[in-house]
């Protein structure tokens, strides 16, 4: 990373991640003030480790501001994050789409509402504890975000949607760690609480991982049962309501067939879960919406691109056309259960090109 110190107001989950994070920021002779977004409040969850948004990950957070001597706030965000991801989270399921909420977190909240904050505040930049790289890339005469050194822990699915202009402005003090042990044995040198804190694994604001329970909560409603039909109309058996449901599960089906069923589609109109083999998953086509990019390149004419239609597929190469500020994707090999409302992210080489939100 290239010399540049002033201020950053940095976010702080509480977690191993972030609070190294200032440690380097720290080290690397920046003035450093951390704060931690008060995303989400459940009165009736039960205090755990680990989550982003856990009634100890303040504090956690605050405990490493003061050992290491800098400034701590709390935002309370609870109406944006409201707003901006669990109504979209629970809007989607009710289309038919399975959302992810951390690219709307990122977009809105990190990169948004926090960095509004960080200027309020006069700081020259803000940071998180993501695995990603921003740089200055000659050969694009821009800043630009490319994949983290740690490859399994790499981040940037996650934030292709961040507004392109705050790109100068961020810094991802982690970009050039090998992996999550590296992170650990620092915060460890430092005598950190939180250095053997385990991730986060679940989506924040659903700490038992039961979504539809959540969903159903939060609509105080029921959802309509149907059929669970074949490709051909053939009725399998009943369902317990589309937003139970997602292309790809095999699980939970509860009809008998010779052969493993997956779900292929969900048919909102006729209220029908769609399923068939595991090779109907298949496609090399998609379309994507509310496109992203964070690279001054003409994609007015087709580009061939790398792309990922989910954060733990493999990247597959694949042809760029926009048309109508529509995404047409044509992959050079099928991809396995592409699902509407998740992402569909772009590359060159090791540099995000943007994304979009699958059809």
């Amino acid at each position: 990373m290239e010399e540049k110190k002033g201020r950053v107001l940095l976010g702080m989950s509480g977690g191993v991640d972030s609070s190294v994070s200032a440690i380097v920021l720290k080290e690397m002779g920046y003035e450093v003030i951390g704060a931690t977004m008060k995303l989400w409040e459940d009165k009736e969850r039960k205090e755990r480790e680990g989550g982003c948004c856990s009634f100890s990950a303040v504090n956690d957070a605050k405990r490493v501001c003061d050992k290491l001597g800098i400034l701590h706030y709390t935002l309370n965000c609870e109406e944006e994050f409201q707003h901006h991801v669990i109504d979209h989270f629970v809007c989607s399921y009710e289309n038919c789409k399975t959302p992810n909420p951390c690219i709307e977190c990122n977009r809105y909240l990190k990169f948004g509402v926090f960095y509004q904050k960080a200027l309020e505040l006069q700081c020259d930049y803000v940071a998180t504890g993501h695995y990603a790289k921003i740089e200055y890339a000659e050969e694009y005469q821009q800043y630009v975000m490319k994949k983290s050194e740690a490859d399994k822990k790499d981040q940037t699915y996650f934030l292709y949607s961040i507004p392109k202009e705050v790109l100068p402005k961020i810094i991802y003090p982690l970009e050039n760690f090998k992996d999550k042990e590296e992170v650990r044995k620092l915060a460890e040198k430092y005598g950190l609480n939180v250095a053997n804190k385990k991730d986060s694994q679940e989506v924040c604001f659903i700490p038992d991982n039961d979504y539809v329970r959540f969903i159903q909560k939060t609509r105080n409603s029921k959802f309509k049962i149907g059929n669970i039909v074949l490709k051909d109309g053939t009725i399998l058996g009943k369902h317990k309501g589309l937003i139970h449901y997602t292309v790809g599960q095999r699980k939970g089906l509860g009809v008998s067939y010779p052969k493993p069923l997956y779900v292929t589609k969900l048919d909102q109109e006729k209220t029908e879960v769609i399923v068939g083999e595991e090779r109907e998953l298949y496609q090399t086509e998609l379309e994507a919406k509310e496109c992203n990019f964070l690279l001054d390149l003409d994609i007015s004419k087709p580009i061939e691109v790398t792309a990922k239609v989910r954060y733990r597929a493999k990247e597959a190469k694949a042809i760029l056309t926009m048309k109508n500020e529509i995404a047409h994707v044509v992959f050079e090999e099928p991809q396995r259960a592409i699902t509407a409302g998740q992402s569909v992210v772009f590359y060159l080489g090791d540099v995000v090109l943007g994304g979009g939100k699958i059809i």
